[in-house]
């Protein structure tokens, strides 16, 4: 039996009551571990940037830059 198995078995030992509790937690812990996620990502890119591996551009270049790649990815790779 694998660990989510067991997981499950046991919430729903739990009242109606402790499962929505249980679900509610879950949720609020899933959403601070993508504000790290973001933030870490954030802090990454602010360090590349810093260290000028990153070029400055408007919105309009890299929403340009965006449509050029997704028409035509293999482009990138060379």
């Amino acid at each position: 039996m694998s660990n989510l198995d067991r997981v499950l078995d046991a919430a729903m030992e739990l009242t109606l009551e402790q499962q929505e509790m249980l679900v509610q937690i879950l949720k609020n812990r899933i959403i601070e571990s993508r504000r790290d996620e973001i933030a870490s990502d954030a802090a990454a890119s602010i360090a590349e940037f810093q260290a000028g591996r990153l070029k400055v551009q408007t919105a309009a270049e890299a929403i340009q830059e965006l449509r050029e790649y997704l028409n035509n990815p293999s482009a990138a790779d060379v």
